[in-house]
């Protein structure tokens, strides 16, 4: 019966209801959620802080000749320096993924996607410090983006947590596997 109630939950949705044995498992998964978390966005920020005071206003680094460098650029759009207008936008956008992967806190059972979403939640959280704290003003502000490959967007780690949390996510549900721990074939 607990199993049951894991799986499609109580009747009422209610999933605090769920079997006393079952919440230890649940807590551990949520506190992996948010130490993956807190470790990607204390990374972001300290590289952020590093690059802003040892980079910013300096010639590029270069990291493997021309093909990997350090570069320090302000980012008021999106992926590939889209979307500049639209900074107030992507603020909220990314208040609500940090909402929603909260809520998803709740019913979550798989350590791979207490990864996945951690990866996700402490880049949302770097890059919405980003354009709540810095210049040109607040819900505005430009993200710092620092990793520049060759013929390819300048970017950041909280970039790369989300990229790579959002490539996670894909491969779970490829291989049938939700969040609350269940896999479905189809």
């Amino acid at each position: 019966m607990a199993e049951a109630e894991r799986i499609i939950g109580t009747p009422d949705g209610d999933d605090e209801a769920a079997a006393p044995a079952e919440q230890p498992k649940r807590r551990r998964k949520i506190a992996v959620l948010f130490g993956v978390a807190v470790v990607a966005y204390i990374v972001d920020l300290v590289s952020k802080m590093i690059v802003v005071a040892k980079l910013e206003h300096h010639d590029p680094i270069e990291i493997i000749g021309d093909l990997l460098k350090f570069e320090a650029v302000r980012n008021p759009g999106a992926a590939f320096g889209m979307g500049e207008a639209f900074t107030v936008i992507f603020t909220c956008i990314a208040a609500t993924v940090i909402i929603v992967i909260a809520r998803l806190a709740r019913k979550l059972y798989s350590l791979p996607w207490a990864i996945a979403l951690g990866l996700l939640l402490g880049g949302a959280l770097g890059n919405l410090t980003d354009r709540i704290f810095r210049s040109p003003g607040v819900f505005e502000g430009a993200v710092v983006d620092f990793i520049a490959p060759a013929h390819f967007a300048v970017f950041n780690l909280a970039d790369s947590a989300i990229v790579c949390g959002g490539f996670l996510i894909v491969i779970l549900s490829f291989k049938g596997l939700d969040p609350d721990g269940t896999v479905h074939k189809d």
